[in-house]
């Protein structure tokens, strides 16, 4: 027994003396903490991460922020936001030019441009394509000898290998043309498909809704007679109101005027669609290994994804057929200095690779990224105050932690409001009597946003004065665009009304301190919450407390989620918190909320708070169907102005979004509404690749003292047992003797 724990103490101690010399002499050249492969150290690779696996990348069918993360990589729809102007501002992507727009009446007749919409019958939109545009290698092109698909149909037993289409030996390509971009608009009303737009583009699109019936007809026969897994061909069934004109040019006709309809031609909805690739995945034996195009998306876009595992990485890679698109000459004023031009007019994209990893909590991501082994991060709550620190005149800063490691802080205010709505059908608050309009103006003053902002979103968010956001046309900036039911303009700058003219307001109501004068009850009021958490706690208390200036008691009422959205659509909240981000960047999009004919209650549109104004309606139907301009502004300012008087909602906030990146990160700026921005960025890899080196230097001195110590430890042992074996060798020797 003594002989084997002596052996083991000397084999320690051997073995910490060879690792004490490899950690003091050659462990420091790299860092072991490092989460990837030894192959991507010098690569040009952004590394970013996912929390949720994407549900849909078929384009058809993706509408969802955490899928246009890859889809908008991938896909080329006919046009794009320029990544650098404010506000924002639409330019060719896959088209050559922006579209041209004919107007006709109703026997075929070409319209003036200017004419009324009420004269406007139809409007034709012509796209004309780019000539360099071809899609990404995939074997959906991939040919035999004989000129037939090389994959169509796929052997059994190699389709049941795959765990990628792009694991298949051969690939191919062709020319982006006309018809795939028609192909794609039929795919709208493909029964198996179920695109959330297809009901709006039926409104729209000519025969579209038709088309829908054509295919689901045609769907059934082909199910009774080829089988349900057999591909239905969107060739063979010709769709009214689009059609190939040559094959780089393709029209969309539509019922009316309707202007925003160029917005839809920057989503990937409107992208091109490949009929091979529809007919490659529709094959039995790749949809049994989950190969679908649902899953694995064919472009023409800067990137391809190459490796979906969801429970793992995500990995675009650049497309090598990708077209010559040029980074953008010109931007804001501020822009040059920013260093955001300086690889103005040069090729993208910059970078080669994308990494998505799968990070499901906050703290290990913010861990990782102040490590350097994510490249950019947004802030949560629990990280604000290690990240960034406000003045006390409200200027943000990073603290210096962060300015040490050379991060820089991106802000921008989103194209996003959330709001306090009043269900204008209630008794108490609703109705457009002066006594519930002045109760809402003055709950609107008592409600503090400014307060609000400070405590519960870090300074993140501006009050919004009326429904639109900053970055959308017909918001107004400095004193044109205040509300001057809720605010003064005072020594340059909005400043909430005080107190005392709420008041005033509740008393002129007819609750004089809190109080119905008509029966001298107290008035209490109720707000629908799905608010539940400890956090949410908070802010519920915070709001009582605003409407206990004002003497009111509210009652919160707490629901789940799906009992409120019930109460919402029946009209049976009073008070209600709700948002609404924007789908593209035109007034129309927020200004619809406040729409009558999208009451909840009557019509189940999007105007949770039932408000119906004749004359913000009218205003409205002038409105949504006008290019921007200034009577289109005009307007805008009138249907401001009654919404603010009437206070269907508390106007609440727009929050600011806040944005870190380090400092090998080039070309980054904020842009709300594009979502193609992994082009415009370079990634300056050496400077990443020492930085990483010096925040992950391994701390050495732990294991050496460690080492030393157990080597103290063992080495009365190891004299004792070296002792023992020269006294036996010597008796050994002398009995031999």
């Amino acid at each position: 027994m003594h002989c084997a724990i002596s052996s083991t103490a000397l084999a320690t101690v051997r073995l910490f003396a060879v690792c004490g010399a490899g950690l003091l002499l050659g462990g420091c050249d790299h860092p072991w903490n490092d989460p990837y492969p030894p192959a991507e150290r010098t690569s040009n690779t952004l590394y970013s991460s996912f929390t949720e696996r994407p549900k849909h990348l078929d384009p058809v069918q993706s509408y969802s922020s955490n899928e246009i993360v890859f889809t908008a990589q991938v896909y080329t729809p006919p046009l794009q936001y320029h990544y650098l102007r404010r506000p924002f501002e639409l330019t060719p992507f896959a088209a050559a030019a922006l579209p041209e727009v004919r107007y006709l009446d109703a026997h075929g007749r070409q319209l003036e441009n200017g004419a009324p919409a009420e004269r406007v019958a139809f409007s034709v939109y012509e796209v004309k394509l780019r000539p360099d545009l071809r899609y990404q290698p995939h074997p959906a092109f991939a040919l035999g000898t004989d000129g037939t698909p090389r994959y169509v149909p796929i052997d059994a037993a190699e389709a049941g290998r795959l765990r990628s289409p792009m694991e298949l030996a051969e690939h191919g390509t062709r020319a982006v043309r006309a018809e795939d971009f028609v192909y794609q608009i039929k795919r709208l009303a493909h029964p198996k498909l179920h695109s959330p737009i297809f009901g709006l583009m039926s409104d729209y699109i000519v025969g579209l809704k038709e088309y829908g019936d054509t295919l689901k007809r045609a769907q059934e026969e082909l199910d009774r007679t080829a089988g349900r897994g057999a591909w239905l061909d969107l060739r063979r069934f010709p769709l009214e109101g689009v059609e190939v004109v040559d094959e780089s040019t393709y029209r969309v006709k539509l019922k009316g005027r309707y202007p925003q309809f160029i917005y839809w031609l920057a989503m990937p909805f409107f992208a091109p669609l490949p009929f091979e690739a529809e007919r490659f995945y529709a094959q039995p034996a790749l949809s049994a290994r989950n190969v679908t195009l649902d899953w694995f998306p064919v472009g023409a876009g800067p990137y391809m994804l190459v490796i979906n595992d969801p429970n793992r990485r995500m990995v675009l890679e650049r497309n090598p057929n990708f077209f010559g698109e040029s980074y953008p000459a010109d931007g804001e004023p501020a822009d040059a200095e920013a260093g955001l031009l300086a690889d103005a007019g040069k090729p993208i994209p910059f970078i080669d690779r994308a990494v998505f990893s799968l990070e499901k909590e906050a703290i290990p991501y913010w861990n990782k990224f102040l490590q350097g082994w994510y490249d950019a991060s947004g802030i949560t709550s629990d990280a604000f105050d290690q990240a960034v620190q406000v003045g006390s005149g409200g200027q943000v800063t990073l603290t210096e932690e962060m300015q040490a490691k050379g991060i820089q802080l991106k802000t921008a205010v989103a194209p996003s409001t959330f709001y306090m709505g009043f269900n204008m059908l209630d008794a108490v608050v609703g109705g457009d009597s002066e006594r519930a309009r002045k109760l809402r103006q003055a709950i609107s003053i008592a409600v503090d946003y400014e307060e609000y902002i400070t405590i519960f979103a870090n300074g993140r968010g501006i009050p919004a004065m009326g429904p639109l956001p900053p970055g959308i046309f017909g918001y107004r900036e400095g004193e044109a665009g205040i509300n001057p039911v809720v605010y003064d303009w005072v020594d340059g700058a909005a400043r909430r009304k005080p107190i005392e003219a709420a008041q005033r307001l509740l008393a002129e109501a007819g609750y004089p301190g809190g109080t119905d004068s008509a029966t001298g009850a107290p008035l209490t009021l109720y707000l629908d919450s799905t608010a539940r958490g400890p956090d949410d706690k908070a802010r519920l208390d915070w709001l009582r407390k605003q409407f206990a200036r004002l003497d009111i008691n509210l009652v919160v009422r707490a629901t789940d989620y799906n009992r409120f959205q019930e109460k919402i659509r029946k009209g049976n909240a009073q008070i209600f918190q709700w948002g609404w981000n924007a789908d593209y960047p035109d007034p129309e999009n927020f200004l619809f909320l406040l729409h009558g004919a999208q009451a909840k209650v009557e019509a189940q549109g999007e105007n949770a708070a039932n408000w119906k104004n004749p004359a913000f309606d009218r205003l409205f139907g002038r409105m949504k169907a006008m290019d921007n301009g200034p009577e289109r502004q005009a307007l805008i300012d009138e249907m401001a102005d009654i919404a603010r008087r009437d206070a269907p909602w508390l106007w609440g906030l727009h929050p600011k979004e806040y944005g870190l990146a380090h400092g090998w990160v080039g070309n980054r700026k904020p842009n709300q509404i594009a979502n193609n921005l992994l082009k415009y960025q370079r990634i300056h890899v050496a400077k990443r690749e020492l930085q990483r080196a010096a925040w992950n230097r391994p701390v050495l001195w732990p294991l050496v003292a460690g080492a030393l110590a157990l080597a103290a430890v063992a080495l009365p042992a190891v004299v004792s047992w070296r002792r023992r074996e020269r006294r036996t060798e010597r008796l050994a020797a002398a009995g031999e003797g």
